[in-house]
């Protein structure tokens, strides 16, 4: 099976004021920033009809033509990779991904996703998202846990894409905070852009000249507290790249083992517990952040679904140490 070279694309509204190559690596991240530039200087795409330059501005409604590369891989090469299926009937699937596992092949990531498991486990996948994306409606990082929504045919993936864009699916995360939040409840609101020199980073921002920023929200509530971290459940309003870890780095309590915006990857018990360095053990080798629940109107039954993601062992684990050694008190 081969790729058609030419991707015609439609801005939406809600990626407006993206500069052309940011844009386009945003929406094909299989492409590297280079590539893309390269495709736009050669005069590969263009917007509306015209030839583009790199550096112009997106707008709601433009029509692009895109004559990228043909990528590496084609189509996710099946794997048996283990999955733990929440939820299949015939028209749709709901994974809880492990961590340490990136959703789609890309670059330096070929195979071990969990496109690739996908591919060995269901017969039929959606192709709506592409051959890179089979069946996969939205995203978790890499490191993130929890439940995924899988779509086996395209009516399913339409319908279901639209809720997500009409924020008519309900998000539940839990997480593991490095420092306590000062409310048991509340919003954290505000625009998130992309860093100014870190192209990984998101960063909160009220530049109102910032054209890439835009407007985010959560809700979090506390479970509970611990000294030092907090155990606490977010709801998303809006669906803005890494934000629920933006939102908790900005109050000043980032997520435990959060290296873009904690500054460190693991967390050990010997942080909380005075023990010999025998008896020390990695506690966490990842941010404390899963998936815990998603709520949504199943596309072609007319019902509301919940599917919840357990908590994983590592969590739980984490969890029952601070209980012994960090209990909160008042």
């Amino acid at each position: 099976m081969t790729v058609e070279p030419k991707i015609e694309h439609e801005v939406r509204i809600k990626t407006e004021g993206f500069r052309l190559d940011q844009y386009i690596a945003l929406q094909y991240p299989d492409f590297s920033r280079t590539q893309i530039k390269k495709t736009i200087d050669a005069g590969g795409v263009t917007v509306n009809g015209v030839v583009a330059k790199a550096s112009q501005k997106v707008r709601d409604g433009d029509q692009l033509i895109i004559n990228l590369p043909p990528p590496r891989v084609v189509e996710p090469v099946p794997e048996d990779i283990p999955l733990s299926i929440l939820y299949e009937d015939e028209w749709l699937a709901l994974i809880d991904k492990p961590p340490d596992m990136v959703v789609h092949p890309a670059r330096a990531n070929w195979t071990g996703t969990l496109a690739n498991a996908l591919a060995f486990h269901f017969r039929e996948l959606s192709k709506l998202g592409g051959n890179y994306r089979p069946g996969l409606v939205h995203r978790l990082d890499r490191d993130t846990s929890g439940v995924i929504l899988v779509a086996k045919e395209e009516r399913t993936h339409r319908e279901l894409s639209l809720q997500f864009e009409h924020r008519q699916v309900f998000k539940e995360y839990n997480a593991i905070t490095t420092g306590e939040l000062d409310r048991d409840s509340d919003y954290i609101e505000g625009k998130i852009g992309h860093h100014a020199h870190d192209r990984i980073r998101m960063v909160m921002t009220d530049d109102d000249d910032d054209e890439d920023a835009k407007d985010s929200c959560s809700f979090y509530e506390v479970i509970e507290r611990f000294r030092g971290f907090t155990f606490v459940k977010v709801q998303p309003r809006t669906g803005r790249t890494h934000q629920i870890r933006v939102h908790l780095a900005s109050v000043g309590c980032p997520v435990l083992a959060d290296k873009v915006y904690g500054g460190r990857d693991e967390f050990r018990l010997q942080e909380i517990a005075n023990v010999a360095a025998e008896a020390d053990r990695v506690l966490l080798s990842r941010q404390a952040l899963h998936a815990h629940r998603l709520r949504f109107r199943h596309p072609r039954r007319g019902e509301w679904m919940e599917v919840v993601a357990p908590l994983p062992l590592e969590f739980l684990a984490t969890l029952e140490a601070m209980r012994i050694h960090r209990p909160y008190r008042v």
